[in-house]
């Protein structure tokens, strides 16, 4: 569902920061996913390193970003994040990424759970580049986000 308005341009077109001080807290969860799209040869190169290399920097990576955000982003307020998950599986073809965020807050957390899809994405990209010219980061987009009553 689409609103009428754009969230963080006022009346007059000038941004802001939406004000969320009246809205009542609520638990929020949000996943999102990215692709990092390669050759079958340097996926296969991925997956045959040690658990704990290229994969792993990449996971750390993802959630690192998630906590920076509000940093990164300039309109997003900084969040108390509870959890954030990120995991990589190599497909055919590349890298899925999976990243979800939570919090109880008076606001979304889907600018958190895509900066950490697409940092993790930029991480394989970056340790792979060596080898693979062609990769693409693709398929960058919102999966879920839920938001529940606390009490």
């Amino acid at each position: 569902m689409q609103g009428d308005e754009l969230s963080h341009v006022d009346e007059s077109g000038a941004i802001r920061m939406v004000d969320v001080g009246g809205k009542p807290s609520a638990r929020r969860r949000a996943t999102a996913r990215a692709f990092v799209r390669m050759s079958s040869g340097t996926a296969e190169r991925l997956r045959a390193l040690p658990k704990g290399d290229a994969l792993a920097t990449a996971q750390v990576a993802g959630i690192m970003a998630a906590k920076r955000t509000s940093e990164l982003i300039p309109l997003c307020h900084p969040l108390p994040l509870t959890h954030v998950d990120v995991g990589l599986e190599v497909e055919d073809g590349g890298v899925g990424i999976e990243a979800s965020a939570e919090t109880t807050a008076q606001t979304g957390v889907e600018m958190e759970a895509l900066t950490a899809a697409v940092v993790a994405a930029l991480t394989v990209y970056d340790m792979a580049k060596a080898i693979d010219k062609e990769m693409v980061v693709e398929d960058v987009r919102l999966l879920e986000k839920t938001k529940d009553a606390v009490g």
